[in-house]
């Protein structure tokens, strides 16, 4: 058939497009605008990381209590003004789902660009989503402080959070409930945050996985050993009452939707989240001190 002729030719005359050129050091990159980012955390192996996560710039300092409440728990009609309602926060968590990795459909890049502008704290953007290698990288270049990825949803987990981190946002890895930490305990020094979900992913108001608590203790003690300053950031089920536990455990990053925004005042829940989990800190660094 002559179309066919003449398409196999083209085919076959025309060079193939050159690879696109590599990523310049991050040292090189030019600011961001609109960038809204906390400090770094420090992301080699044994560097200092940020006092929003410690109280010092040590990995061996105590940890910081910080609240990243969920707009999947706001009013979707005006969300500049939810996240208003939260600048006392640490960061904004934004669950971005695609109803496809999760049975569930949420809000998408063009959403998350227009919150990165308005938004009084930092983006913690958490990805639900299929192929994450392809679409999380453009998370960052929107200018978000953190950009977190499913394992799950990952071919290549490493080569994505450098990635991630050559666009100018710290690297998040999630961990779906039922799988391991211990395959990825290695690649520590590649992230700065894992988050270890305590419900399902895909939809809000789920009760706290307690079963959840020594894989939080795993990843705690993987994290003090190596000597990374990686923070440890649970999601699902969080409360006045939950947020204890994890701590307590070792988590020191914490998600909360309805116990934000389902209280008369979310800034006040805020408030009072974090001081549980620092209280719960310094119970559990007193029995520590204890047993030593």
């Amino acid at each position: 058939h002559p179309f066919v002729v003449i398409f196999l030719f083209l085919s076959w005359s025309c060079p193939p497009s050159p690879p696109p050129p590599p990523l310049p050091p991050e040292s090189l990159l030019p600011p961001r605008p609109g960038r809204r980012q906390a400090p770094n955390l420090g992301r080699e192996s044994g560097a200092a990381g940020s006092d929003r996560y410690r109280k010092a710039d040590t990995v061996s300092a105590p940890l910081n209590c910080c609240i990243n409440p969920s707009i999947l728990s706001a009013d979707f009609v005006n969300l500049e003004a939810e996240l208003a309602r939260i600048s006392n926060a640490d960061a904004v968590h934004v669950d971005v789902m695609d109803n496809h990795f999760v049975p569930n459909l949420t809000i998408g890049l063009p959403v998350v660009e227009r919150l990165q502008k308005v938004s009084p704290v930092p983006l913690d953007a958490h990805l639900m989503i299929a192929n994450a290698d392809r679409w999380a990288p453009m998370f960052a270049d929107a200018g978000l402080d953190s950009v977190t990825f499913h394992v799950e949803a990952s071919d290549a987990p490493i080569k994505l959070a450098r990635e991630l981190r050559a666009r100018g946002s710290k690297a998040g890895m999630a961990l779906r409930p039922a799988t391991p930490v211990e395959p990825y305990l290695d690649m520590l020094s590649e992230l700065d945050m894992l988050l270890i979900m305590t419900v399902e992913p895909g939809f809000g108001g789920q009760a706290f996985l307690d079963v959840m608590l020594p894989k939080i203790r795993r990843a705690r003690a993987a994290v003090e050993g190596s000597g990374v300053n990686v923070a440890i950031q649970v999601d699902g089920g969080i409360t006045e009452e939950t947020i204890v536990r994890a701590a307590e455990a070792g988590a020191n990053v914490f998600v909360a939707g309805s116990a934000v925004y389902g209280q008369p005042s979310p800034a006040d829940a805020v408030e009072s989240l974090r001081k549980n989990g620092q209280l719960a800190f310094a119970r559990a660094a007193s029995t520590t001190s204890r047993e030593a």
